[in-house]
């Protein structure tokens, strides 16, 4: 995305200061949009600025341009492309911003194409994109497997060569392709050979993993529609899973 603005610094420029510079953080004004649109019309690449909106570092912009942000000073004199990063707490504030922008409609993902088990009540929902040649999602399976009242949905993805697929498929056609999945992730049991008698969701989930931003394996989605792009210990996803129930009036 916009490659001639990658080699720019977020972190190392020092601008200078407009009038948009002290202003508390939220939502520019329609008359500022407007003037930062208009200036930045020049970059025909640039999709259409949607919104602004300041950021804790002042005189920086926050720019929403389809399902991405990018930076910009307060005259719209610069555009960068990059991470914004809170170096006290670590935080990828650039992140957090894009899981906000897109959030995950939960309840409208195709679970018909997921293998699905559950603990307990299953009152809990929680969504995994994972390869099964993945060895975090290995890890991930086997820390799911200590949370309670809890129903799993994983979408799988062969994004690890041609035996991922292989893998997705036979898994996919077994009889019992929940069990054959878990076998596999859990105990390293390859999965029988279906021999191709069934048609599976592989490109499917592939091209749902893309539009939700899923850039690697594994990664979860909660029912508030958040995202976690890594495996975590049982405890950081009882957290996450109990945020979502609260959000969600569960």
């Amino acid at each position: 995305m916009y490659s001639k603005f990658r080699r720019l610094a977020l972190a190392c420029l020092v601008l200078t200061l407009g009038p948009v510079a002290q202003a508390q953080s939220g939502e520019l004004s329609a008359g500022q949009l407007a003037a930062l649109k208009l200036k930045l019309s020049r970059i025909a690449e640039l999709p259409a600025v949607e919104s602004a909106r300041t950021t804790p570092i002042p005189g920086i912009i926050e720019l929403k341009v389809g399902n991405q942000v990018v930076y910009t000073d307060a005259n719209g004199d610069y555009l960068i492309e990059g991470q914004m990063v809170e170096v006290k707490s670590q935080r990828n504030l650039t992140e957090e911003r894009l899981d906000e922008i897109n959030k995950v409609d939960f309840a409208s993902l195709p679970f018909k194409d997921a293998i699905v088990w559950k603990n307990g009540t299953g009152k809990r929902r929680l969504v995994v994109f994972a390869d099964p040649n993945c060895g975090y999602c290995k890890h991930l399976e086997k820390e799911l497997q200590q949370i309670k009242d809890v129903t799993v949905y994983t979408f799988m993805i062969p994004i690890l060569g041609e035996d991922s697929k292989v893998k997705v498929d036979n898994i996919w056609c077994v009889k019992d392709r929940t069990q054959a999945w878990r076998d596999w992730m859990l105990a390293g049991t390859l999965p029988a050979k279906s021999f191709g008698m069934c048609a599976s969701p592989a490109q499917r989930n592939y091209a749902l993993s893309q539009k939700l931003r899923v850039q690697g394996t594994p990664a979860m989605f909660f029912e508030d529609g958040s995202k976690l792009a890594s495996a975590a210990p049982a405890a950081t996803i009882e957290q996450r899973l109990n945020r979502a129930s609260a959000k969600i009036g569960g």
